[in-house]
């Protein structure tokens, strides 16, 4: 039976009994039928039923939630993130804090000798994190010596490689006969870009890398270290910032043009007043009244990562993982790889 027939007419009052709910459509006299064939019109058992019915009993469709829950508490997820700064801008020390373990770089590789490379050198590690049985496989990239240098021409390049690299890794493996029911992903769904705590405008280092990699990636700016800067400097810079990102249309995520509802938009336009993000990054815990928190200690004080008074370092984690992770997934796949694919599809298919 068809969801339309049980649905009562409009405007028929709540006080009809279930018995005397009629399970048969309505007759229609012969000559309406010819009319409406006449017409083309379409046919009663063809037409949609009215939306918001309301069902006469238990159902079970919540139950699909609970099935993709258990589906993947089995199965895990895959997140890949790149950091990219200058040296001595925390980057390390903010992915172990966003993760509470220890995941960059330095952390996997102890008592070896920080050096500075001569080029940019892309170095990836990946550990699976586990958290109330929910597995998650995360790819961290950092990118040691973007920027150090002091000709800093075209430093970019490796990094706008390594990314179109996993694009064409993708690419291969779905273009397959036989392929993997569930294709490896390697593809980068967020950068993470460190901004030096100056307090003036952006260098055209962080403009130019920005406005290329916006196009490729989902690239979230945060200012480093930024208890370094007082609370009217903080202000003052991050609104200089947000100008900049303006004047040169350099689009960072969240996108405007990716907004799918009023209510995104309007969750969007909270976090994008908040952008770029001042954070603090820590990986020691220290006693303040009686808890144990993650913090920095100074002369003064503890700087409280997870403090909103101190840093923004909540933002930017609630971002990152606890509320747009998915959505970074979403973009990567449907905006920054289609693009890549059409792209190359029409390439092959190019004559000559």
């Amino acid at each position: 039976v068809q969801a339309h027939r049980l649905c009562p007419p409009r405007g028929a009052g709540s006080s009809l009994e279930p018995e005397e709910r009629s399970m048969e459509p309505p007759a229609v006299p012969e000559e309406e039928e010819e009319e409406e064939e006449k017409e083309g019109a379409v046919p009663l058992s063809m037409a949609p039923g009215p939306v918001g019915c309301q069902l006469f009993g238990y159902v079970g469709i919540e139950a699909v939630l609970d099935q993709m829950k258990i589906k993947t508490m089995k199965t895990g997820f895959e997140f890949n993130i790149m950091v990219v700064g200058q040296s001595g801008l925390g980057k390390s020390t903010m992915v172990n804090t966003l993760f509470k373990s220890k995941v960059s770089r330095k952390s996997s590789q102890p008592g070896q000798e920080e050096r500075i490379p001569k080029t940019v050198q892309l170095q990836s590690i990946t550990h699976v994190i586990e958290e109330k049985g929910v597995k998650m496989k995360l790819t961290v990239t950092d990118t040691p010596g973007f920027g150090d240098q002091i000709n800093n021409e075209n430093c970019w390049d490796p990094i706008i490689k390594y990314i179109n690299e996993q694009y064409e890794r993708y690419l291969r493996e779905e273009i397959l006969i036989t392929r993997k029911r569930k294709i490896p992903d390697t593809r980068v769904h967020g950068c993470v870009y460190f901004v030096p705590p100056t307090g003036h405008w952006l260098r055209p280092l962080d403009l130019e890398f920005m406005r290329r990699l916006s196009k490729i990636v989902n690239v979230v700016p945060v200012i480093a270290k930024a208890d370094t800067l007082t609370l009217e400097e903080r202000a003052e810079f991050k609104q200089r910032i947000q100008e900049d990102l303006k004047t040169h249309a350099i689009s960072v995520y969240p996108q405007e043009d990716f907004d799918q509802d009023p209510e995104d938009r309007a969750l969007n336009d909270r976090i994008r007043e908040k952008i770029p993000f001042a954070v603090v990054g820590a990986d020691q815990e220290h006693q303040v009244n009686g808890k144990r928190v993650l913090g920095r200690k100074t002369k003064w004080g503890i700087i409280e990562v997870e403090n909103p008074a101190h840093c923004e370092f909540p933002l930017l984690r609630d971002l990152l993982i606890r509320s747009h992770l998915q959505d970074l997934k979403d973009i990567t796949h449907n905006v920054h790889y289609e693009s890549y694919r059409v792209q190359r599809l029409n390439e092959s298919n190019r004559p000559g």
